[in-house]
């Protein structure tokens, strides 16, 4: 069993559209709130420079990962752009077992893996300026992000169209998070995703 009632600890995961400053909320929120760890993913692509295993990633090979898949030991994992990406059940339950919240950041895929498989994790979206929470209209939220894009001039418009396609899929996945926190503001962003975690533990 991964989640133990007792143990009054959650798994938080988290999630945003390419663009949305999710890096930059999840660091500040890591910063002004112990009692929390970071999940730590596993790979089988290659270290970056700089990227140090069991920190960044855990980094097994092909065939490893694809075992672990066989003996059904991920929580869940996705693939993109030809490599693996995962999270060890193991690794949840001793983090867990350690007395940590965990906050989990990956694709909306892997988020609703995590859902089914584990339904009292704590799904939370983090969307740009311009998504209607209320109506769930995401289309100010798509215009938004593809005026970051433009404005950047670091990817031609072919790519910017296929990005846009992923943002709108991601959007379209929000809706059965439990939460929708729109970064129009850092700051207040980091806030909304302390209450969210402060009245469920």
């Amino acid at each position: 069993m991964l989640y133990n009632q007792s143990m009054q600890k959650k798994l938080f995961v988290i999630s945003g559209c390419s663009g949305v400053g999710k890096g930059t909320v999840l660091k500040e929120f890591m910063a002004r709130n112990s009692g929390f760890v970071l999940s730590v993913s596993c790979t089988t692509r290659q270290p970056r420079e700089g990227e140090i295993d069991g920190i960044n990633y855990f980094f097994i090979n092909h065939d490893e990962f694809e075992k672990n898949i066989r003996e059904d030991k991920f929580l869940e994992y996705a693939q993109f752009a030809g490599n693996y990406y995962g999270t060890k059940k193991k690794y949840i339950k001793q983090k867990f077992e350690e007395g940590f919240n965990i906050i989990l950041e990956i694709e909306t895929q892997g988020a609703l893996q995590v859902k089914e498989k584990m339904p009292e994790a704590v799904l939370i979206f983090i969307a740009p300026p311009g998504v209607n929470i209320e109506t769930g209209d995401i289309s100010g939220g798509l215009r938004e992000l593809e005026q970051r894009l433009r404005t950047r001039h670091t990817e031609d418009d072919e790519t910017i169209q296929k990005r846009l396609q992923e943002v709108k899929t991601e959007l379209d996945r929000s809706k059965k998070y439990d939460y929708i926190v729109v970064n129009d503001d850092v700051d207040r962003a980091v806030k909304e995703i302390e209450n969210i975690t402060k009245k469920l533990y």
